[in-house]
């Protein structure tokens, strides 16, 4: 469904030095920097894959979503999503894919959401029973019957975020590309917008590319990701493996030592098999290899007694994060 091969993008945009001076400086002479924020990307995802597209602010998830959709041009590389080519912006090609932005609105401000909706109906010439048909579902997966016909400026930023999805959907788009759909969401809205966009992506199998900087929208919805940084692609595969290819493969063991345990594990008390912290509450964190978890867990239990212990893997953001710094 989408392909994506050598894609690049470099802006060029013009250094201006400080103060008044500077500026007159810059009538005569201009430097400028170029900056990669897309670099060589190259990916395939097929059709009713929903593929988690991460990295940190300004690596070029955003830029690559755009180049896709057409909005601007590649500086070279090829993209080619269900057999067309974004650039040529055709009009077959919107009528086929929907882009969400989390910080962006398409809905009228000062209008009830239905109003931008029968625009948009208008715009994507849709049936009137098949809108109607569409909208109704919508709405109800959503649920937000009741807030139809209450301006949009009125609207919490989660029901808000449920209507933009409501408008990007109202046309069956066969892709869906969404940065950052969550962002600002309580827990509550957070959850229901998940549920939704799975129940969504495994009922018409439309192919979804998301980013976010939330895990759990990560762990929850996606089984593939494709990690950049700084304009390069740096991991493509399953996101169980992502610990692998991070070098992390580790586990955390907290405990809190018993009562009566305080010579047994004194400030300065370290594991032999892995990196040991102790927090001011008293308890030890200890960051291991896998292998090493049932070695570690004896040499604790054995060392005093303990009032608790924890097992548990790296958080993702953690391993992530061991990614980023591995390629700086």
């Amino acid at each position: 469904m989408i392909e994506v091969s050598h894609l690049t993008r470099i802006f060029r945009t013009y250094k201006k030095q400080p103060g008044f001076w500077g500026g007159v400086k810059g009538l005569f002479h201009r430097e400028f920097e170029e900056t990669a924020a897309a670099k060589d990307i190259s990916f395939t995802i097929a059709e009713g894959e929903f593929v988690g597209f991460l990295g940190p602010n300004g690596a070029g998830k955003t830029t690559t979503l755009k180049m896709l959709s057409g909005l601007i041009y590649p500086t070279s590389g090829t993209a080619r999503v269900a057999g067309f080519d974004p650039t040529k912006r055709e009009n077959a090609y919107r009528r086929l894919f929907a882009l969400v932005l989390g910080q962006k609105n398409q809905l009228w401000w000062d209008l009830p959401a239905i109003e931008s909706f029968h625009l948009l109906r208008a715009i994507y010439a849709l049936p009137l029973d098949h809108f109607k048909t569409t909208l109704d579902e919508l709405v109800a997966l959503l649920d937000v019957g009741k807030k139809l016909n209450v301006m949009v400026r009125e609207l919490s930023l989660g029901e808000r975020m449920k209507m933009e999805l409501i408008a990007a959907l109202l046309h069956r788009p066969r892709v869906l590309f969404l940065d950052e759909p969550t962002i600002g969401l309580d827990v509550v809205s957070q959850k229901a917008v998940r549920q939704f966009l799975r129940d969504y992506n495994r009922r018409f199998r439309v192919t979804i590319l998301l980013t976010s900087h939330y895990m759990a929208d990560i762990k929850e919805l996606c089984e593939r990701v494709i990690v950049i940084h700084k304009g390069s692609k740096i991991y493509d595969g399953a996101l169980d493996r992502l610990e692998t290819a991070g070098g992390a493969r580790k586990r955390i063991i907290t405990f809190v030592p018993g009562a009566a345990a305080h010579n047994a594990f004194p400030d300065t008390w370290q594991s032999r098999h892995g990196t040991t912290t102790r927090s001011s509450d008293g308890k030890f964190t200890l960051c291991v290899p896998s292998e090493n978890v049932v070695a570690v867990s004896q040499e604790v239990l054995s060392t005093g007694p303990v009032a608790d212990i924890t097992i548990e893997d790296v958080p993702l953001e953690d391993v992530i994060a061991e990614l980023f710094t591995a390629q700086a």
